[in-house]
């Protein structure tokens, strides 16, 4: 599933960053609900925690997060998991924001930000231990290009391990057409992105040398996202707005149900997978 192009996502990105922060929370990501009552905060840091499991991280090892946001999972990396942490994103606000925080933790050296190309990142062969690509795939139109790189980057033994929305079902032509003001909304207030079923990753890792280990949909699990998100449109109204605009406010505050129904109907969903590359 592909929602309309945008011409520049980075820009959407850096436009939309600041507003995010109060709609999406510091992490950037959806969350993880073991019960379905747990805040916002604390269902986003589980998220990263149930990424950093299937990351099996051990002291020392040099980490690449693929599309890194503002910083805030990459800086909990840095502090939980004592790794160092090089984050790109193609936004330069994202970075700049992630600079900042970093600096502001005292954790600038360990975590380190870089304006780079997820897809074509310019970064030696076999330099990294692990590969950490928390919800930034999905805006990446050349998937493959994507999993070849955080498969070069990795040295032998090493693991990568992605999260994000998954396609669940295929949607006929008629059902995409019926709905298209939707994915108009999603659009607005997303930017482009596509949508891939959770065995198409696993297909592009193992074609290039990966070992697949961990697969799993967390679909239901992240469902209460929908509900934190329109209440932090309301908590947050005044402080977006001027961000956004009405319009950009109001296609947010859409999408959220848009994507809820699509969590509910099976079209979309969430999901992790974890492989290793060959000693």
């Amino acid at each position: 599933m592909t929602l309309p192009e945008d011409p520049d996502p980075a820009a959407h990105y850096d436009r939309v960053t600041d507003a995010w922060r109060l709609l999406l929370g510091e992490s950037l990501h959806y969350g993880l609900f073991a019960h379905g009552d747990e805040s916002l905060a604390d269902a986003t840091r589980a998220l990263t925690d149930r990424m950093a499991a299937a990351a099996a991280f051990a002291p020392g090892q040099r980490v690449l997060d693929v599309g890194c946001g503002t910083g805030d999972p990459a800086c909990h990396l840095v502090r939980t998991q004592q790794v160092d942490v090089l984050g790109i994103t193609t936004s330069a606000i994202g970075v700049e924001r992630a600079l900042a925080r970093a600096a502001a933790a005292g954790l600038l050296g360990r975590a380190r930000f870089e304006v780079r190309d997820g897809t074509d990142n310019g970064l030696p062969d076999e330099t990294f231990d692990r590969v950490w690509a928390l919800e930034s795939s999905h805006l990446m139109p050349a998937r493959d290009a994507l999993i070849a790189e955080c498969a070069r980057v990795l040295r032998p033994g090493g693991r990568l391990v992605l999260c994000d929305l998954i396609r669940r079902r295929d949607v006929p032509f008629a059902e995409l057409r019926a709905r298209s003001a939707e994915f108009a909304t999603l659009r607005e207030a997303f930017g482009e992105a596509r949508m891939d079923p959770l065995d198409r990753y696993l297909h592009l890792a193992e074609g290039e040398g990966l070992s697949v280990d961990l697969a799993e949909d967390l679909t239901d699990a992240t469902l209460p996202t929908f509900d934190r998100w329109r209440a932090n449109v309301e908590r947050h109204r005044d402080e977006v707005t001027p961000l956004l605009g009405q319009s950009g406010v109001d296609a947010f505050a859409r999408s959220a149900d848009i994507l809820e129904s699509f969590w509910r109907d099976g079209t979309l969903g969430y999901g992790i997978f974890a492989a290793v590359k060959p000693s």
